[in-house]
């Protein structure tokens, strides 16, 4: 069983944050932000909840594809840093839009919204459902230590969503896979209380710590291996793809893949300059630009790489329709 996307939206916060207000209370610059990450600025949750954007995205989604909530099998979020441990967030988009259809999260980092992929197909092919909304949703700035330039610069806040409907010509290709690399790219867990629990002399802060240049290596050979490898697959050429969307971690690494790959700066989305890294929303972010800039067609490939912590990676082909 294949399928079509066939609405898509996005939500971001009112504040953006550019690289000269960080350079107020940080020891940093425009001069050394982004010539190292081409990005600046970024978007920041002040007033509003994840709940909020989460929704609003997928309300608007659905308007896009002319269903309503009642219409919905499944909704899957994809989220780390939902407004909730307990209960999930897509529980709480249900909620907001009115659905009564199982709703859950996942939490695949940035490869997120190609892993909800994988499964929206499987649930198509049990003939579970039609219709299966998909939302990314991430609160970025809650995770990062806003002392350390190095991480706290690169983030931002937003959601994103994606109607799937059962049936269509996608996905032409569709793979995930894991690097098993803990420490690359981590968040550690609630401590809590428990009087039984050992405990090491030093808790671990709860904020993000990243190591970059693994990052960096492990960005750029993923997307042109993935790439080459759906290529291989569907028997075609990396020219004969309309439009890549890249999962937006950092300039640097979309430069590299795509001069490694060979193909035009202009069918590579870019939104990272304004909108920074937002995890797994970044991928339907940029796509939901795609689809609204006019420059996406009927039965043009569109090719998917989604990669981040873990070290996850999900990679997939879409022939739009």
């Amino acid at each position: 069983m294949a399928f079509s996307i066939t609405g898509t939206a996005s939500a971001l916060p009112e504040r953006s944050v550019t690289n000269d207000e960080l350079s107020t209370f940080l020891d940093t610059s425009d001069e050394w932000i982004f010539p190292r990450t081409g990005i600046k600025s970024r978007r920041v949750v002040t007033s509003e909840s994840l709940d909020e954007l989460a929704s609003r995205a997928a309300r608007a989604a659905l308007e896009d594809a002319g269903i309503t909530a009642a219409d919905l099998s499944l909704i899957i979020c994809t989220t780390t840093t939902g407004d909730h441990l307990v209960p999930a967030e897509a529980c709480a988009i249900a909620a907001a839009i009115g659905a009564t259809c199982p709703a859950y999260d996942i939490s695949a980092a940035c490869a997120g919204f190609v892993f909800a992929l994988d499964i929206a197909d499987g649930w198509f092919a049990r003939g579970r459902g039609k219709h299966v909304l998909i939302v990314s949703a991430e609160e970025m700035t809650r995770l990062v230590d806003w002392t350390d330039r190095a991480t706290c610069v690169l983030f931002g806040d937003g959601a994103a969503a994606a109607v799937l409907e059962a049936g269509g010509a996608s996905p032409l290709y569709l793979n995930l896979t894991c690097d098993p690399q803990v420490d690359v790219l981590e968040v550690p867990g609630i401590a809590g209380s428990s009087p039984f629990k050992q405990r090491d002399d030093e808790a671990r802060a709860n904020v993000l710590s990243m190591q970059g240049r693994r990052v960096f290596k492990f960005g750029v050979s993923t997307i042109c291996d993935s790439v080459h490898a759906m290529c291989d697959a569907c028997n075609i050429t990396p020219a004969d793809i309309d439009h890549f969307v890249f999962h937006q971690a950092n300039e640097r690494i979309l430069a590299a893949a795509t001069t490694r790959l060979g193909v035009e700066n202009d069918r590579v989305v870019r939104l990272i300059e304004h909108t920074g890294n937002i995890s797994s929303a970044c991928i339907p972010l940029a796509l939901d630009e795609l689809a609204r800039s006019g420059k996406l067609a009927s039965g043009q490939l569109v090719a998917l790489v989604g990669f981040g912590a873990g070290l996850d990676t999900g990679a997939c082909l879409l022939r739009w329709a």
